[in-house]
């Protein structure tokens, strides 16, 4: 405990003096210091309610015995990052935050902590901190937005890309724009489809270190608080009893996480991120584990953008706890694993109960009878790539097309914004890798551009760099090894022809053998000159289908 090797004795006087400086009694200094890691910022709509959520935390710890200490951590807007340079500082966030945070847990010896992230790369980058610093850790998130409304129907921040788009392409008046703007995000939190953020908040449950409703209470609601709460006074029994983050992130954990994540059809950066949460807890991750747990895992979940089902829809119906009741008909899962309940899965979701098979179809009706992400490969992506499945209209499951070629997203959005791209083409955005980029920009503006404009039926998108979760359509990212780092898609040229097969996992460039080897011993990849934290990042950074953890 903190207080044999940082406040008893005399020692450790000096220590106590600077506790007193904090306004800390003797009798706090002698409780378990709990740190509390707070994402609240002014700027990201999901932690703008994060102050409210720390302060039930603080007193859930107290209520429970110890003694609650905030610190920060940084978060990044991935909504108004997107489409220019801020982007490239996006996935790059998830080491500083991880980084950060175990400086300040080593520096200062907290004996537990309860991380308070929602938004991209600030749950992932917390579950890596876990993991590592490995002292009795517990997560609470704020919680996802309530959908929107427009003309009637439910609405999120995908449908305000696709709006930007059909206004592009004449379908909609600036007078229809505005309304969309005013109305797709009416509350604080996540936004509210199965984007990255809820994707990860989801999947904390999953892992078993967020208490049930982690990934779906709204933000707004009370019970929010509440969980909290309980957040609060539960990290007490976890340092208690000595439960670890890595005592619970298991092998076993992490494939009950990937066997949920096609279940309900999460964002594509999960494909990211539970790699480099795999790394942290020393698990081994194959990326080729997504296709053999999608083969024998039924997609049950069609939330925004792959449908018309939110996720206060996915709340009401019963939460991440139903889904996987629904997993364990078939036996997808371990649920003898440990949890931050103190109790393993299947004791906490033995009650669970689907209270609306149309949000949370059952598996003997299930959207399809695989998984909603699969891994790709094929002569251009030797080491993969990734799209989100279920996500893809039917008639683009397979498709046939030429490359329309662009070195970096801007250029692809200008061409798309200018009506060059055809029915049948399929757009190639390379150089917007983790080193390329750096950083891995997501593409959902060209890729929402494509939809609104009402090519997404017959224009496929594949990429080096990565996709929001609000992306849909037949758009394949992480294409590994990208083309900074030499990968075939770097020799792509316009109008050769690419085939994609996503029910048999392939993605070829059809030209013959000797033609692609004859471009890849020419082949010279460009350089980008760079400056301070990018250059570092992108001197470091592994292959996205390794995670895009940094080699250290």
């Amino acid at each position: 405990m903190i207080k044999d090797t940082i406040v008893n004795g005399p020692q450790n006087a000096t220590h106590r003096s600077l506790y007193h400086a904090l306004g800390l009694t003797k009798e706090e200094q002698q409780r378990p210091l709990i740190g509390i890691v707070s994402s609240y910022n002014e700027i990201v709509p999901g932690h703008m309610n994060l102050d409210k959520i720390v302060e039930a935390v603080k007193l859930g710890v107290a209520m429970a015995g110890g003694t609650p200490i905030v610190f920060p951590a940084i978060a990044v807007c991935d909504g108004i990052a997107m489409g220019h340079e801020g982007m490239k500082y996006s996935l790059v966030t998830r080491d500083l935050i991880a980084d950060s945070t175990e400086a300040m847990v080593k520096a200062h010896g907290f004996d537990g902590l309860v991380m308070v992230p929602n938004c991209d790369k600030n749950v992932p980058g917390l579950l890596m901190a876990a993991a590592r610093v490995n002292i009795p850790t517990i997560f609470v998130s704020g919680g996802p937005m309530l959908a929107g409304r427009v003309d009637g129907k439910k609405t999120s921040l995908s449908s305000m890309f696709e709006a930007v788009g059909a206004f592009a392409a004449g379908k909609i008046d600036e007078a229809q724009l505005t309304v969309c703007e005013e109305n797709t995000c009416p509350t604080c939190g996540s936004c509210s489809g199965m984007y990255t953020a809820n994707s990860m908040n989801c999947l904390t449950e999953v892992l078993g270190m967020g208490l049930r409703g982690n990934g779906t209470i709204p933000a707004v609601y009370s019970a929010r608080i509440e969980l909290a709460k309980h957040a609060g006074m539960q990290v007490m029994e976890l340092v208690k009893k000595d439960i670890r983050p890595r005592d619970i992130m298991t092998a076993a954990a992490i494939r009950n996480a990937l066997t949920a994540d096609m279940a309900l059809g999460c964002s594509t950066n999960s494909m990211l991120h539970l790699p480099a949460i795999a790394n942290e807890c020393q698990v081994e991750f194959n990326l080729d584990m997504a296709n053999e747990i999608s083969a024998k895992t039924p997609n049950l979940c069609h939330l925004a953008p792959a449908g018309p089902t939110y996720m206060e829809d996915l709340n009401e119906a019963g939460g991440v706890y139903a889904v996987l009741k629904e997993l364990t008909k078939l036996d997808l899962l371990d649920t003898s694993v440990m949890t931050v309940t103190g109790k393993t899965l299947g004791e906490n979701i033995a009650a669970a109960v689907n209270r609306d098979t149309s949000v949370i179809r059952p598996v003997e009706n299930p959207y399809s009878s695989t998984g909603g992400i699969a891994v790709l490969r094929g002569n251009l992506a030797p080491e993969g790539g990734v799209v989100k499945r279920s996500a893809v209209l039917p008639e683009m499951l397979v498709h046939e097309g030429p490359a329309r070629v662009f070195d970096c997203e801007e250029d692809a959005q200008a061409a798309i914004n200018a009506g060059q791209i055809r029915p049948g083409d399929v757009v190639v955005i390379r150089y917007e890798g983790p080193k390329g980029g750096p950083g891995m920009r997501e593409m959902l503006n060209p890729t929402s551009a494509i939809m609104g404009m009402g090519l997404g039926n017959s224009v496929a998108l594949i990429t080096d760099g990565r996709f929001s979760g609000a992306t849909r359509g037949a758009c394949i990212g992480h294409v590994s090894p990208e083309a900074a780092s030499g990968g075939p898609i770097g020799v792509i040229q316009e109008g050769d022809i690419i085939h994609i097969d996503i029910p048999n996992n392939v993605l070829e460039l059809k030209i013959s053998q000797e033609e692609l080897d004859r471009r890849m011993a020419a082949f010279v990849p460009k350089k980008k000159e760079l400056s301070g934290y990018l250059k570092r990042y992108a001197a470091l950074v592994s292959s996205g289908a390794k995670g895009a953890i940094l080699n250290v």
